[in-house]
């Protein structure tokens, strides 16, 4: 997994709230079996009419937000099952960052696990984003997860808070099993000495 320090880049705003993770990616697409493949169906339903064209009325078809690495969004973003496929969704078409006021515990948790870092802000601080957004072509923001700090260009200047834990995580570009194989060592000694009691 990539380790996340800072990161500048356009916002793409998704203007909703309990935005699914069947909206995020619908059901017939989980049939792949690797976690790469998927950002050409994020929000697939709303991003393309009946025909398979582009939706011009998603903000995300249209070339302002081209490129778009942080998602801007609203409550309880990411309800709905538990399908990791979400997270590899997003990922996938580019978007490392995700900001919204609340999230559905399943989903936060898996965007951890993914290299994906989901900010929590109120929704007075969210509603100004959009706004910023709307007003700003190529609107662009510097999330910076060394300082818990997000800014813009405009003298915009937010902190944020985040288990710290959990930002080790990205920082140090760790999942579950690169935070095991940092004790790789006391795993294999402690197995020697385990082995060295049973088989004495």
């Amino acid at each position: 997994m990539e380790a996340f320090k800072k990161l500048t880049g356009i916002v793409g705003p998704v203007d909703r709230v309990n935005v699914d993770t069947d909206a995020i990616i619908p059901k017939q697409f989980l049939k792949r079996i690797e976690r790469t493949g998927f950002g050409q169906f994020l929000f697939f339903e709303w991003r393309f009419d009946e025909a398979g064209k582009d939706n011009p009325a998603f903000a995300l078809n249209q070339d302002r937000f081209k490129g778009a690495s942080i998602l801007l969004s609203r409550a309880n973003f990411g309800c709905g099952s538990s399908r990791e496929h979400a997270p590899w969704a997003i990922l996938d078409y580019g978007f490392k960052v995700i900001l919204a006021s609340s999230y559905a515990d399943i989903f936060y948790n898996n965007c951890f696990k993914n290299g994906i870092l989901p900010i929590k802000l109120s929704e007075e601080q969210i509603e100004d984003l959009f706004q910023r957004t709307a007003a700003n072509d190529g609107y662009e923001l510097t999330v910076d997860l060394e300082n818990k700090t997000i800014s813009d260009s405009n003298g915009l200047n937010l902190a944020f808070d985040l288990d710290e834990h959990r930002r080790q995580f990205l920082l140090q570009g760790l999942d579950d099993i690169g935070l095991t194989l940092k004790h790789e060592d006391e795993i294999t000694a402690y197995e020697q000495k385990n082995a060295a009691r049973l088989f004495a």
